[in-house]
């Protein structure tokens, strides 16, 4: 029988089972901060990025033969001055307005994303991550990372990231090929993408590599090439993604010629057993580590933690402080003051007759929601502050929850699922059991992890939680 430890029921409220003995748990709190803008738009990307638009910007001077290792880059475009200020400024506005629903909390991690965020100057980060830090307590040592394209890298700037507090440098490199990186619409060549790296290496110990597999036209060998690149450069840390034609973007509208699928599997396989076999820690589906060193702001995400997300079309997942009585208003978070809220000074508090799971969280309510900032950067300059938080139906629940968590080669613990979701094991009792005969996943009394068929089958494997 599956080790799922059967749960009682409340007799007043049989829909809301409470788990023996439930740990409350402070859910982890990130944040990502969004930079809308780059140099060219990829064909391939569906991100939130707008190109910067040359007549309203200064440009990057083109490199020097003597300056080609501290200054990279074909003529591209930088945001002005007052633009970048203006978007500080609204990022900064965006962060104090949500300061009620996460107040006192502790930021885990900040991730800086794009767009492009290498555009911006190190002045502009370094104000950015004082504000925050004025605003919220970080963690000692907590991971900040920024992304950072390598034909956007100057030397200076990224010495300055460091001194700003950047720890952890993320390089869209993609591919070391050049005809791969034109097929893909990248600014930078294969050279530059090795020399930016050296850049990196010399003032961030913590890097990671976002490499992509099933490129156009792309032989298994080529692919080899590209992994045994990234390997010589001795980062701690890659990501191997496969190529995928989303909707609304230039390669979905004429698509470029792809490897079969037979050959994009094979290319994942080697992409594995090639990094599994030097030292790497293959955590996650995408995402290979040396030893101690996985990405904690991701890792966030897949264990279904929360984020508070500012900037032009960045997203947010807040779960109520423990015992907070919840309305079941979608404007819930935006209208209660959680200022000073612990589980010390509020536990027993709850509405009349509430069901509170074990967790002091009403059952017939949401214990999970979301938002989204306008996309368009125009857009959210004109109102960076409102925010309209929208509930997560509980029966959508389990879904998410292991949408994430089944990404990790070493699952989650099984306690998660109550304690970041609201709802009782119960619930998915059915669907791990149908997931554990079909070889697909390992259920402990423990944790929930996939096996190898159910990571190879990763999509079947979380269809049997959609609805549950």
């Amino acid at each position: 029988m599956i080790p799922i430890v059967a749960v009682p029921i409340n007799a007043a409220n049989p829909a809301c089972a409470v788990p023996p003995a439930p740990t409350l748990q402070p859910v982890p709190l990130a944040l990502y901060i969004h930079w809308p803008w780059c140099v060219r738009k990829c064909p391939y990307c569906d991100f939130n990025s707008h190109e910067i638009s040359p007549p309203r910007s200064r440009r990057f001077a083109a490199p020097s033969p003597q300056g080609a290792k501290q200054h990279l880059g074909r003529p591209g475009v930088l945001l002005s001055a007052p633009q970048e200020a203006l978007y500080l400024d609204a990022l900064i506005a965006d962060l104090e307005a949500a300061l009620p629903t996460i107040w006192g909390r502790p930021i885990v991690s900040v991730f800086i994303g794009g767009g492009t965020p290498s555009l911006m100057s190190g002045a502009t980060v370094d104000a950015l991550l004082t504000a925050l830090r004025m605003r919220l307590p970080l963690l000692p040592g907590a991971e900040i990372t920024l992304e950072a394209n390598p034909g956007t890298v100057e030397a200076e700037r990224f010495k300055a990231y460091r001194d700003a507090g950047v720890n952890r440098l993320s390089l869209g490199i993609q591919s070391f090929e050049d005809g791969k990186l034109a097929a893909l619409g990248r600014i930078h060549s294969g050279a530059e993408a090795h020399r930016a790296i050296e850049i990196a290496q010399a003032h961030f110990e913590r890097i990671n590599l976002d490499l992509m597999v099933a490129l156009p036209e792309q032989a298994l060998a080529e692919a080899r090439r590209d992994i045994e690149a990234a390997l010589a450069t001795g980062v701690s840390h890659l990501s191997a993604y496969h190529l995928t034609l989303e909707p609304n973007t230039a390669f979905a509208h004429a698509p470029p010629p792809l490897p079969d699928d037979d050959l994009a599997a094979d290319m994942l396989e080697m992409v594995a057993e090639t990094l599994v076999a030097v030292g790497f820690e293959h955590y996650e589906t995408s995402a290979f580590a040396r030893a101690g060193q996985r990405c904690a702001h991701n890792l966030n995400y897949w264990q279904f933690g929360d984020y508070l997300g500012i900037g032009a079309g960045a997203h947010s997942k807040i779960s109520p402080p423990p015992f907070a009585p919840l309305t079941g208003d979608s404007n819930m978070l935006a209208s209660l003051d959680f200022r000073g809220a612990s589980v010390a000074n509020t536990v027993g508090i709850a509405p009349s007759g509430a069901c509170r799971a074990g967790l002091g969280r009403p059952c017939a309510n949401a214990t999970v929601f979301r938002e989204a900032r306008p996309r368009h950067p125009k857009d959210y300059l004109a109102d960076p502050v409102t925010r309209h938080w929208q509930p997560v139906a509980q029966q959508d629940l389990p879904g998410e929850f292991m949408m994430n968590a089944l990404r990790l080669t070493d699952g989650v613990p099984i306690s998660f699922f109550s304690e970041r979701t609201g709802l009782p094991l119960s619930v998915i009792e059915k669907s791990a059991l149908a997931g554990r005969r079909a070889g697909l996943l390992e259920v402990t009394d423990a944790r929930l992890r996939p096996t190898a068929l159910g990571r190879r089958f990763l999509n079947r494997l979380i269809g049997l939680f959609l609805g549950a």
